[in-house]
């Protein structure tokens, strides 16, 4: 799956270096719209696996500006659990609008969100809700209008997966049942360099059972 965390995170390098990352990364989101944003919804699993041999042929090339070669020299490569159609889930979206706030980061940087609305789904027979927000910024560029941005904790967090949260990337749902497909969920660019500044979910979205999905702590990390 193709890492959409270029929409959330910041590279804390030199003024020069950063703008030409971003527009790098805006002609690379540009490009894989297609299959990215428009399939974050259910997946199949050989989908599932494709996207998630791009993200790490993504990592492992210097030419998109993720990883440097240095990092890349270090890296022990991606973990997932396997894919179970089990965390692919029906949701009920229900639209909310909050006022603006400054979500937390990884590092001092305050990134501007809102609260768009809220999705109500059951795991098992436990009955869940999560915000999911919508940044301003984003918002005002035509083909980022209707992304939604899903940040969550679990009870797998800090031991099987990354320990600042992990993410799911949606568009504004058609109608207000859709399904949450927990597969897609992905780690901040955070978890593989210091250099990136990502969101923290915020405390509100940080769940009481174990979603045993998507994708765990980077290899050699655990």
């Amino acid at each position: 799956m193709f890492n959409l965390s270029i929409l959330h995170c910041t590279a804390q390098i030199s003024i020069f270096v950063h703008t030409k990352q971003v527009l790098m990364y805006r002609y690379l989101f540009v490009v894989l719209i297609g299959f990215s944003l428009n399939s974050f919804a259910q997946l199949t699993e050989q989908e599932t696996l494709a996207h998630r041999a791009q993200h790490l042929s993504d990592l492992m090339d210097t030419s998109k500006h993720i990883l440097n070669s240095e990092e890349i020299e270090h890296f022990r490569g991606l973990d997932y659990f396997d894919f179970d159609p089990n965390y692919q889930v029906k949701a009920i979206f229900k639209k909310d609008k909050g006022p603006k706030f400054n979500m937390r980061t990884s590092t001092s940087r305050m990134a501007k969100y809102r609260r768009y609305g809220y999705l109500y789904f059951e795991i098992g027979n436990q009955k869940c809700t999560l915000e999911v927000y919508q940044s301003p910024s984003l918002r005002k560029q035509k083909q980022y209008r209707d992304h939604l941005f899903l940040p969550f904790r679990d009870k797998t967090t800090g031991k099987e997966t990354y320990g600042a949260g992990r993410f799911i990337e949606l568009t504004i749902p058609e109608s207000n049942e859709f399904i949450l497909d927990f597969n897609t969920a992905f780690n901040p660019y955070c978890a593989y360099s210091p250099r990136f500044s990502c969101p923290i979910p915020p405390e509100v979205n940080t769940l009481t059972i174990d979603i045993r999905a998507g994708e765990k702590t980077p290899l050699g990390d655990h």
